[in-house]
């Protein structure tokens, strides 16, 4: 017999017919990121990028995150990352270099101090082991005073340096030779 249908109907046969493929499923999950980038207005550039996160508990679940850090990051009141912080801390934790470009107050420095931390791991006493250079002294102290508020309670021991003789006395004579 004949079966009639219309064309709407006719795909709709096909689509129950055929099983998704790999690369379907690929360019779905890729049209979803890039929905979502568009949206928050992310923009990158590069290849092979790893996926925005769009919760700070994606950070711990799927790039392990110290815990304590997770913590300092709620109790400091952030509850959901900013745009830079959804796409910049993915890219740093894969290892990769960045260049990123945000307004003041959009979380620039959170955004590279979470993955800085995650990448030390634990505190080791071998000196200096992490460097941050400021263009000026108030933007160190911001910076500074994030870093502690973040790092609190996980044994990281964070400084500000601003000239080479008070580190000497700091830290010692040796330091300048040793670091």
């Amino acid at each position: 017999g004949i079966k009639w249908m219309s064309s709407l109907e006719a795909k709709f046969e096909d689509a129950k017919d055929k099983k998704p493929t790999a690369e379907k499923l690929e360019r779905l999950r890729r049209e979803k990121i890039n929905r979502f980038r568009n949206q928050h207005k992310i923009n990158v550039q590069g290849t092979d990028l790893p996926d925005p996160v769009a919760t700070f508990d994606q950070l711990q679940k799927e790039y392990k995150v110290h815990p304590k850090i997770m913590e300092n990051i709620q109790a400091a009141g952030f509850q959901v990352p900013t745009p830079i912080q959804m796409q910049a801390i993915p890219v740093m934790l894969h290892g990769r270099e960045l260049l990123a470009s945000a307004p003041t107050g959009s979380g620039k420095t959170l955004a590279f101090c979470i993955p800085l931390l995650t990448h030390l791991k634990q505190p080791r006493n071998k000196g200096f082991r992490a460097l941050i250079i400021s263009p000026t002294r108030e933007l160190a102290s911001q910076t500074h005073r994030e870093l502690v508020k973040l790092a609190e309670g996980t044994g990281f021991r964070i400084h500000m340096i601003h000239k080479a003789a008070e580190a000497a006395k700091k830290f010692g004579p040796k330091s300048s030779k040793k670091f």
